[in-house]
């Protein structure tokens, strides 16, 4: 209760934090979600709209793994602002130009659906190193620790996403037993939203953290 009176109590006191990168991050979200729901919607109705549906879904996986870098750089850096700008130029740069990858049409043939999963678990992994960085610079903060933890978590949620999307795990195994319900695109779906939801979790601690110290 004394930990909720103060987070309500903090941000009045002192300068307000900006919510923008969280946003950013609840944004990417919703459209990775909706993307995806309306790309499996609407690929049935013919080739040319499962051609502009897929690529729309590719997008949507890239903003997501994108703005999941935002909450995490931006609090931990605000106070370092070149590292803050460097980390933020390269993930946003980074998932622009994996869209912009994801547009060629040599992207969607089968043989590159390894390659696919490999493109966004790289853009995941590089959050590695301001997750190092951070827990140097705040080492003695049970915060960092803290957001530390969802961050391993959701990275566990994403990378096995990112595996059994491209080894077919199960169907592999059991062709045909799993048309309808558990294969692996199914268990995908369900590890993002797990690992988004891990990641809203790590924005809420974040944003807790620095409206009580500040800079």
């Amino acid at each position: 209760m004394k930990d909720d009176i103060a987070n309500m109590i903090a941000p009045q006191l002192i300068r307000p934090i900006p919510r923008w990168p969280f946003f950013a991050f609840l944004g990417g979200a919703m459209f990775c979600l909706l993307a995806s729901s309306t790309c499996h919607l609407l690929s049935c109705h013919s080739r040319r709209l499962a051609y502009i549906m897929l690529r729309l879904d590719y997008a949507g996986i890239a903003a997501l793994i994108a703005t999941s870098f935002y909450p995490p750089v931006y609090y931990s850096f605000m106070c370092y602002p070149f590292f803050c700008n460097l980390y933020l130029s390269f993930i946003t740069i980074l998932g622009v130009a994996t869209i912009a990858f994801s547009l060629l049409p040599v992207f969607q043939n089968p043989e590159f659906r390894t390659i696919r999963a490999c493109l966004f678990f790289g853009m995941g992994a590089s959050g590695v190193i301001p997750v190092i960085h951070k827990l140097i610079l705040f080492w003695h903060q049970p915060e960092a620790l803290h957001t530390t933890g969802y961050e391993v978590l959701m990275g566990l949620f994403y990378g096995i996403g990112a595996l059994v999307y491209a080894t077919r795990v199960p169907e592999r195994w059991m062709p045909g037993k799993f048309d309808i319900a558990g294969h692996s695109h199914q268990l995908f779906h369900v590890l993002v939203v797990a690992g988004a939801y891990t990641h809203y979790h790590a924005g809420l601690l974040y944003l807790k953290w620095r409206d009580l110290q500040g800079c």
